[in-house]
C-alpha cells in the first residue's frame, strides 16, 4: 500500500530522480535489518 502511494505521488510530481535514492536507502536499511545480530556487522557499522 505504501509502495503504491509512493509510485503514484513520484508519477504525479514527476520525481522520478527520487527513484535511486529510495531504493539505496531501503537496501542498505534492509542490510543493517538482515545483518544485525551476526558477525558481519561491525564491518557494516564502519562504513557509516
Amino acid at each position: 500500500m505504501i509502495v503504491k502511494e509512493l509510485w503514484k505521488f513520484l508519477k504525479v510530481r514527476k520525481k522520478f530522480w527520487l527513484l535511486p535514492i529510495l531504493i539505496v536507502m531501503v537496501s542498505l536499511g534492509g542490510l543493517l535489518v538482515m545483518v544485525q545480530g551476526s558477525a558481519v556487522a561491525p564491518f557494516i557499522y564502519t562504513l557509516f
